[in-house]
């Protein structure tokens, strides 16, 4: 994993991994002021959890229109375990990110860097591993306490975790439920805090996470009905080979 392939195979691996690559992240940045492309990343789950898609669009960053898209999907490569929410989707969205023709010059994830319990969320580990700038951005809160910010687009207040300022919370739409800005890596807050504005001029959530909402959850409803067909398919021909009296092989159902 600290390669970004393969995977920890148990919990305490997946920490010790996280512990390595800690100290490499940058949370100073202070990153790219004006980005030419910007890229949100999504993962969508079948309801069983045992598949999933991952899915990368790349926005320019001035029109907020689609430049480049990419999906990938593949069964989760972790368990659900608090904390260690990445390992499930990291390797499918490097796989994504890897079938990009445009290196985007920021990652927005659907998720939370520095906050997090051990300060390195999903932001955090794709920044390391990618060597993109990236943030993360979460609806909810993993840690930390808060007060409301004002009410107004751009208002903000710390999300703090003990002594700690991990983020900020963010008003980006008046009167609407803030988001959870926090740097993941080659940012500084203040940045983040710009570029996730500069994302949404007209919804809560930023375009790039829009887009790849969209993408992720089209891909996997597609990958679902593949799987039906599939599934019909086989059930066809094996009726249509007992019909005409043909004997499966011994063990072609396991």
């Amino acid at each position: 994993m600290t390669a970004g392939r393969g995977g920890p195979r148990s919990v305490a691996e997946a920490i010790a991994v996280q512990e390595e690559l800690r100290p490499r992240v940058d949370l100073v940045g202070p990153g790219p002021a004006a980005p030419a492309t910007v890229a949100g990343l999504d993962v969508a789950y079948a309801e069983s959890n045992d598949l999933l898609a991952a899915a990368v669009t790349v926005l320019d960053a001035r029109t907020l229109d689609v430049v480049d898209e990419a999906v990938s999907v593949g069964r989760p490569a972790f368990g659900y375990v608090p904390g260690l929410f990445a390992f499930r989707e990291l390797p499918a969205l490097l796989a994504a990110l890897d079938r990009l023709s445009t290196r985007p010059d920021l990652l927005v994830c659907d998720g939370h860097g520095l906050a997090h319990p051990r300060r390195f969320g999903l932001a955090c580990h794709l920044g390391v591993v990618s060597g993109l700038p990236a943030i993360g951005v979460g609806k909810t809160p993993l840690i930390g306490a808060w007060t409301p910010p004002a009410a107004d687009r751009g208002a903000w207040s710390p999300l703090r975790y003990g002594d700690e300022v991990v983020g900020r919370v963010l008003r980006t739409r008046a009167g609407v439920k803030p988001v959870f800005v926090s740097v993941g890596h080659r940012m500084s807050l203040a940045n983040a805090t710009d570029q996730v504005l500069a994302l949404t001029p007209h919804y809560r959530l930023p375009e790039t996470t829009r887009a790849a909402d969209r993408l992720c959850r089209d891909a996997l409803a597609a990958a679902q009905k593949a799987a039906t067909h599939d599934a019909a398919d086989r059930g066809a021909a094996g009726r249509d080979r007992a019909d005409a009296g043909v004997e499966e092989p011994l063990g072609a159902t396991d």
